[in-house]
């Protein structure tokens, strides 16, 4: 007897879905085949390399300066939070020690029982001195309704320091995530931009490092913003400033060049923008706030054509970066984290304003 197979049932939907998928494929393969770019990046100049690096690291900058602002807050509610801490502390322990006194007068009280003031003067073996008793007691009654009377105003203080606390708490969780945030942003956009430099050989790179502010040492750049009324002949010489904490800061930022960028630095040996500008006027016994945004409101807006030594001179829209000047249309800057702190022309980045620190 012949066998009989059951033919397999195949479903149209099942063929079409196939049949598109293969069609997909094929068409994928064949876009590719044809343009040969598939997944891979696009070749970058050397010069587009540098253009996509740079609006990197000034987006960084922006980022960095709103971490440093966002830092400068949480300590501040850190540092609000722990005086609350502190004094509802305080005003607890003298709570307990008002409990404590009101409890020891409640429980002599429930010793002597509840006789009335007659019974007792009868009962009395000396009457005289009863009265005299009596009499104590009574003012004894009276320190007692004070001591209550501070122990609830010392219960409302202390809720209320409690109340500001928890107010305190939210801000504080709030900016640290906020630097969380900024911390995210500028770590990503700094680990793009090494991806990119990493795509040049090294002459590359070294040479892109160099085009921010030419070849010149910052000795060579220091004696060319020499001047005759600015006095600059070398890196920490004496300098015609508007006044001597201005010519310390400037004397303060050349001892720094060659150090390196580290966003969030302020020195003694890594420095962001800002915080080179700080920890330069602090050396002259100046304290500047720590963000650029706060910097360029420390003191009075000069043009750009009255500048002199120790203005500080921002730049781009945000005010997201600042330099010290130092005449002759230089400055010191700390740059991005592909350049030390050195001296470079103001007009290699757009112009915001200036101010001089009085």
């Amino acid at each position: 007897m012949a066998a009989h197979r059951k033919p397999r049932h195949r479903s149209a939907g099942g063929r079409r879905a196939r049949t598109a998928a293969t069609i997909a494929l094929a068409g994928a393969a064949t876009a590719t085949a044809f343009d040969g770019t598939g997944h891979a990046e696009p070749e970058l100049t050397p010069a587009q390399v540098k253009a996509k690096v740079d609006k990197l690291y000034q987006e960084a900058e922006v980022a960095t300066e709103k971490y440093n602002g966002a830092r400068e807050e949480t300590e501040a509610a850190q540092r609000r939070l722990a005086a609350l801490q502190d004094e509802s502390a305080r005003k607890a322990e003298r709570l307990n020690e008002e409990r404590d006194a009101l409890g020891s007068v409640a429980a002599a009280q429930y010793r002597s029982g509840g006789l009335s003031p007659a019974l007792r003067l009868a009962l009395a073996d000396d009457p005289d001195r009863y009265l005299e008793g009596a009499a104590l007691a009574e003012r004894a009654g009276s320190r007692q309704a004070a001591t209550v009377t501070r122990v609830r105003k010392r219960l409302r203080e202390i809720e209320q320091l409690r109340g500001a606390a928890r107010v305190e708490l939210a801000s504080l969780t709030s900016r640290q995530a906020e630097l969380k945030r900024h911390k995210k942003t500028i770590t990503g956009k700094l680990a793009t931009a090494r991806r990119l430099l990493s795509r040049l050989t090294a002459e590359q790179r070294a040479r892109l490092t160099a085009e921010g502010t030419g070849t010149a040492t910052g000795t060579q750049r220091a004696s060319r913003a020499a001047g005759p009324g600015d006095g600059l002949a070398a890196p920490g010489a004496p300098v015609a400033a508007p006044h001597s904490r201005a010519a310390s800061a400037v004397s303060y930022a050349y001892s720094k060049l060659g150090s390196p960028y580290v966003w969030g630095a302020t020195g003694p040996d890594a420095f962001d923008c800002s915080g080179l500008v700080q920890a330069a006027y602090r050396s002259a016994g100046v304290a500047l706030p720590r963000t650029t945004y706060a910097q360029i409101d420390a003191g009075r807006r000069v043009a750009r054509s009255e500048l002199l030594p120790g203005d500080l001179v921002f730049f781009y829209s945000g005010i997201s970066h600042v330099g010290i000047y130092v005449g002759n249309g230089q400055m010191v800057h700390a740059p991005n984290p592909s350049a030390p702190v050195r001296v470079a022309p103001i007009d290699e980045m757009p112009f915001a304003g200036a101010t001089r620190v009085v």
